[in-house]
């Protein structure tokens, strides 16, 4: 009996790399991005019932785990409060130095609002550069103003 979400995030890494299995080969298997799909396999997501089973064939999950994939999942959790992965942890370095110059624009840009994490478009790529490649992050996020009664 599977207790939690995790445990499937753990059967489809253990598979990956068993497998031997690209991120964006299952994005193309379900019609989604990488980026999205990674989220999803990685708990953050939730499936449809063809996609949970598309993915439930690739990896060689059980029907319970496939199950697991269709339900809303808790997003967001780490295993601490500051990471201490330091790929993770430069991503609140970013928002650490950078944070306030964001929100800033932002609101400058559009008003006062967020950008919104549901609507969100997310693009990770390999940008190449004579000084040694380089990682690009496209972020689109729907803004959202705070509505004034």
């Amino acid at each position: 009996m599977i207790i939690d979400r995790n445990e499937v995030t753990n059967m489809i890494r253990a598979a990956k790399v068993e497998r031997n299995i690209k991120w964006a080969a299952v994005a193309t298997a379900i019609g989604q991005s990488k980026e999205w799909t990674t989220a999803g396999c990685l708990g953050q997501m939730a499936f449809t019932k063809a996609q949970a089973e598309t993915i439930g064939a690739i990896f060689g999950l059980s029907g319970e785990a496939v199950a697991w994939l269709q339900i809303a999942p808790y997003k967001g959790p780490l295993p601490s409060s500051v990471p201490t992965d330091p790929l993770i942890y430069r991503w609140f370095e970013i928002v650490a130095v950078y944070g306030t110059t964001i929100k800033e624009l932002i609101h400058e840009e559009f008003g006062d609002g967020i950008m919104s994490a549901i609507d969100f478009a997310l693009d990770i790529s390999r940008e190449s550069d004579p000084k040694g490649d380089r990682v690009k992050v496209v972020m689109s996020g729907k803004f959202l103003p705070y509505k004034t009664y």
